[in-house]
């Protein structure tokens, strides 16, 4: 995970390929904001995972402020190593239960939360992690399955299994129901998904109106995202490139 950083003044040359792929994806977010004659701008969250911290900390340095994460060994060791930098870190992946614990330390909201067992386990461990150190509530996303078959390898809650997770979501003290989150389907057109995602969000935010959030939209398909509401998009090869070869 360790790699050298060129000190203050030498070139990085990995420095400016960030710049220059953080540069073409803002300008692809800024055309699709336009195309859709949205006023607001979603939020970019990068997804860091597989890359070492020393790309995090360029990343902070060329402003970014909000960075995602699949696993929580990684994630934790990143967040730790880079405390001062005042990161938002987005937990992104599957999430099993006895992680929350983990998760909590660092996470500023948790974007895969897809069962009640994991919404408890998340609210328990809020509840001691704000007693010890009064942490801000943790925002969380209900991951919905947009796949048309109940088996999708994506993940998610099934569409009329999101009213009762939101509930308990909403009545957990430390927990704050954010929005919805999905990943298109593999190998499909993600229009179809993401306009049944806003309308999802659409119906949650009737009943919660504090939970306007969608996040949607990767490298691939961002624009579509942008179209169809999203408020967070998670993107990460297109800025990062490709994922570093195992040493």
């Amino acid at each position: 995970m360790t790699e050298h950083v060129p000190a203050h003044g030498q070139h990085d040359p990995r420095l400016e390929q960030l710049r220059e792929g953080l540069a073409t994806v803002r300008q692809r977010i800024d055309s699709a904001v336009a195309a859709a004659g949205r006023p607001d701008r979603p939020q970019l969250i990068v997804v860091t995972k597989f890359h070492p911290a020393a790309d995090v900390r360029r990343l902070a340095a060329l402003g970014i402020t909000d960075v995602g994460e699949n696993r929580d060994q990684e994630a934790a060791e990143k967040a730790a190593a880079l405390d001062g930098l005042q990161l938002r870190w987005h937990f992104i992946g599957q999430l099993q239960s006895n992680k929350a614990k983990s998760v909590v330390k660092y996470a500023h909201a948790v974007h895969s939360v897809d069962r009640p067992q994991l919404a408890g386990a998340l609210a328990k461990a809020m509840a001691a992690e704000q007693e010890r150190t009064g942490r801000s509530p943790l925002d969380c996303f209900i991951q919905v399955s947009l796949d048309d078959d109940a088996g999708g390898h994506r993940g998610g809650a099934l569409p009329a299994d999101v009213p009762a997770l939101a509930e308990k979501l909403a009545g957990a003290e430390g927990l704050h129901l954010a929005g919805v989150m999905a990943v298109a389907p593999f190998g499909a057109d993600p229009v179809p998904a993401f306009e049944k995602l806003a309308e999802l969000s659409a119906r949650l935010a009737a009943v919660h109106p504090g939970a306007t959030g969608i996040s949607a939209g990767m490298s691939q398909d961002l624009e579509q995202a942008v179209r169809f509401g999203a408020t967070h998009l998670r993107v990460g090869s297109d800025i990062l490139g490709p994922r570093p070869a195992l040493r």
